[in-house]
């Protein structure tokens, strides 16, 4: 990203967690406003037995006399990410405070997201960064498995959303086709075209 968008919206899926973590902790720091959906799509290196012993261990990672008092295990796929993006980030100070607030973590594709266009990171994608053959994880199973109870209500909201696009897709479709048929017909634009034409465009 040479230039600030307004707000990018990221789509996590196929996404390797750390990956995505620092570059998108690189773009927070120079000031762009991001957005991160799918968060339960989100891959990390790895057999799924030994990524969940691991996040065991983490658990066990506790204040003795005080339990509440931290530290705090977040079950969340978006929270999971967001506390592996909160240590690549000097938040503590008010840079990195101010370039926390300017990004958002979502399960899914809640509205008005859902209405912008998404973008992958191909640095961090696991098809391009991992090799074939190797095992990863998905982070919604980890968290699934881990105390996250929304994994089914997430699962619903997705297959909603993905109809209403797929509806939304075959009327702008219909339009398209209704436009360029009636282009066909408009002798003006058919001169026009077949001078780009024999400029070869």
């Amino acid at each position: 990203m040479s230039t600030f968008e307004k707000v990018v919206v990221i789509d996590g899926k196929g996404h390797l967690l750390g990956r995505l973590a620092s570059i998108v902790a690189k773009q927070l720091l120079s000031g762009q406003k991001l957005v991160v959906v799918r968060c339960e799509e989100l891959n990390i290196a790895g057999p799924f037995f030994r990524n969940k012993l691991r996040y065991h261990a983490h658990l066990r990672k506790r204040c003795l006399v005080n339990p509440a008092k931290g530290a705090f295990h977040f079950r969340a796929p978006s929270r999971i990410f967001y506390k592996a993006l909160r240590g690549m980030i000097p938040h503590k100070t008010a840079r990195g405070a101010a370039a926390l607030a300017r990004v958002k973590v979502f399960e899914g594709i809640p509205a008005p997201w859902d209405r912008y266009k998404r973008m992958v990171v191909p640095a961090a994608l696991r098809v391009l960064r991992l090799k074939p053959g190797r095992k990863y994880t998905r982070v919604g199973r980890l968290s699934h498995e881990v105390g996250w109870k929304y994994q089914d209500v997430v699962a619903k909201l997705e297959e909603k959303r993905k109809t209403r696009g797929q509806a939304a897709f075959a009327v702008h479709a219909k339009k398209a086709t209704k436009i360029a048929a009636a282009q066909a017909k408009d002798s003006k634009v058919v001169a026009v075209k077949k001078e780009l034409s024999a400029l070869g465009f």
